[in-house]
């Protein structure tokens, strides 16, 4: 490998070409993950049973095909100029598509009907979505080598991902009309998220300059390999073991905030309120990253802050949370402490899945970017899975009715603590994961840039 010196440096033009590119994503992804289980129990009619074995067999589908697309893109090259901007291109044009396909309101289909239409466009989704993000969360090995690069790339990618975040945190005044979730909004807005992450994958396209130079040949890699590589690179299996807690019990649980504020609260409009505490604590940390994790590494700097979110969801459970406007302050000024954890996590896991890559290529000598990053992107969609299936079944277990309008006090009081529990395990889990598992420490992190320095 070596760099061509003949390419515009590495800048600013690089850091918000590459923010489009998790913009783009989260267009879909956030959109997805907030609404789609609320639209198809709500508004379409499934049945949370029926919610939980479609969303599992979709995620078992979906964690397969980032292997097998993974792979493809480390040893098929359908492009002369980059490995992986073709594929981010021809995934982009699916993801509008099924993107709405997934939110066009099938309410007068038959139930098989429905459960069919729901399983297939999300695992047509499911493709096109991976066509994308695996080789865009591949694409920071090729932009620079340098590690505080890549932590400010992966500061960037979290500011990308942040404003569909905050779209989505303003669209409860939109797509419920009294206190009633509304399909047909949901179908208009799924289309305006489409057509701007199409425009955003290409901003980036244009943006970004590919400065690493790999060899022309294709690896002969072994998928037996590959997995050995995974599995035996301690800090992957750590940084995996803290996001399938983080996906499975935070990101998630999402759309039972909604369910908090429509039925604890009876103001599904006032979750806003929520999601904006969620990620003030990311927009206050995000110009500090760089500098915070070059002092006490990204080991250290996500264990204290996983700490700090696990007590505060402790001491939630304990306040006296009216479901009246003191009770929503109380709970918001709760959650924005209890956020702190996830936020950390968003902002600095690329950089920390980049440094585990580079471990791998170290002691193997062989680049799998592609198919590692896909093994990590398998286990995180599989959460995906569970997490969904786990809400869906965890809410009936406490009573909650899909197809009601109105819950009762104790059901929705229920649900409320449901969420906060959810919360705590998962962070729980993400911070002795890094605590014990993951062992890339400010040390390694240190001999890392010395040695890319010299």
């Amino acid at each position: 490998m070596e760099n061509n010196k003949s390419l515009r440096p590495f800048g600013m033009r690089d850091k918000i070409g590459y923010a489009f590119g998790d913009m783009g994503c989260n267009f879909s992804f956030q959109l997805v993950s907030s609404y789609m289980y609320l639209f198809y129990t709500q508004c379409i009619g499934l049945s949370a049973t029926h919610w939980a074995w479609i969303i599992i067999v979709s995620k078992i589908w979906d964690a397969v095909n980032d292997v097998l697309i993974g792979s493809m893109v480390d040893r098929t090259h359908i492009g002369k100029k980059s490995k992986f901007m073709p594929w981010i291109s021809i995934g982009s044009v699916g993801l509008v598509v099924f993107s709405i396909m997934i939110f066009t309101p099938v309410e007068e289909f038959s139930q098989i009907g429905k459960i069919i239409w729901c399983l297939l466009s999300y695992c047509l989704w499911s493709v096109a979505y991976t066509m994308i993000n695996v080789p865009y969360g591949s694409l920071h090995s090729v932009i620079t080598e340098d590690p505080k690069q890549r932590t400010t790339l992966s500061t960037f990618r979290s500011i990308g991902a942040a404003l569909p975040a905050v779209l989505i945190m303003l669209l409860p005044k939109v797509v419920y009309k009294d206190n009633t979730l509304s399909s047909n909004r949901l179908f208009i807005i799924s289309i305006v998220f489409s057509v701007a992450a199409f425009f955003t994958f290409f901003a980036m396209q244009k943006m970004v300059t590919e400065r690493v130079v790999r060899e022309n040949k294709v690896e002969k890699v072994s998928y037996i390999s590959t997995i050995k590589s995974f599995f035996t690179n301690r800090a992957m299996v750590g940084i995996t073991i803290a996001t399938i807690a983080v996906v499975i019990f935070y990101n998630s649980t999402m759309s039972a905030n909604n369910l908090v504020f429509q039925f604890y609260f009876n103001d599904a409009g006032k979750s806003t309120l929520a999601m904006i505490a969620s990620y003030l604590p990311l927009v206050a940390f995000m110009p500090f990253a760089s500098n915070i994790v070059a002092k006490i590494g990204k080991k250290k700097l996500l264990t204290l802050s996983g700490l700090v979110s696990v007590i505060a969801g402790i001491i939630m459970l304990f306040l006296p949370i009216t479901p009246d406007m003191k009770g929503i302050i109380i709970y918001v000024i709760g959650l924005m402490f209890v956020n702190t954890g996830c936020c950390v996590f968003q902002i600095i896991v690329w950089a920390i899945i980049a440094d585990c890559i580079e471990d791998s290529y170290r002691k193997k000598g062989v680049r799998e970017e592609g198919s590692l990053y896909a093994l990590y992107s398998f286990f995180r969609k599989l959460a995906q899975g569970i997490g969904s299936a786990l809400l869906a079944l965890a809410l009936k277990s406490v009573g909650y009715i899909e197809s009601s309008a109105v819950q009762t006090a104790e059901v929705s009081k229920n649900i409320k603590n449901l969420y906060i529990i959810l919360l705590i395990i998962g962070l729980a889990i993400m911070t002795a994961s890094m605590k014990f598992i993951y062992n890339i420490g400010y040390k390694e992190e240190q001999e890392f840039n010395n040695t890319e320095n010299q």
